[in-house]
């Protein structure tokens, strides 16, 4: 259900740790800070397909992928905002692709916010795959944070 009456809403901020999800994590804070909306920050990671891991060696038992996206949206945050700042933002981490996580997450959200690119993104291009695709056809407005050219 969309809030239509005027009240804050929610944010959805994609961070993976890269620059350009950085800039829009440092964008949607200060959207988040003039709209009165609440900040989500989601990361989202997934196992290799089925081809890589057959080249890949056998993965440690201790190995949390969970844990370790999770460590680095903490860190991100922290690193960022600052800890009392970070405290205040919801953290969400998800198992799947970050295209689609974003999307599940930004359903009844606000709005949506991405880096142009993140660390999968090639550099020769305008903007990455995910970017691209939640452009495309997230549930609410996006905006991409664009960074310096090179």
């Amino acid at each position: 259900m969309t809030d239509t009456t005027g009240a804050a809403g929610r944010i959805v901020v994609g961070v993976d740790g890269s620059e350009p999800s950085i800039r829009a994590l440092r964008w949607a804070v200060r959207q988040a800070g003039m709209t009165g909306d609440s900040l989500e920050a989601v990361i989202s990671w997934e196992y290799p397909a089925a081809g890589w891991a057959s080249m890949v060696a056998a993965i440690p038992a201790e190995f949390d992928p969970q844990a370790l996206a999770a460590k680095v949206l903490d860190d991100t945050l922290e690193q960022t905002l600052g800890a009392e700042a970070a405290a205040s933002v919801t953290r969400t981490v998800l198992i799947g692709s970050a295209a689609q996580a974003l999307m599940d997450r930004s359903a009844g959200a606000s709005l949506l916010v991405v880096g142009d690119r993140g660390y999968s993104g090639f550099k020769a291009t305008l903007l990455g795959s995910v970017g691209l695709h939640l452009t495309q056809h997230a549930p609410c407005p996006v905006v991409v944070v664009r960074g310096e050219r090179d």
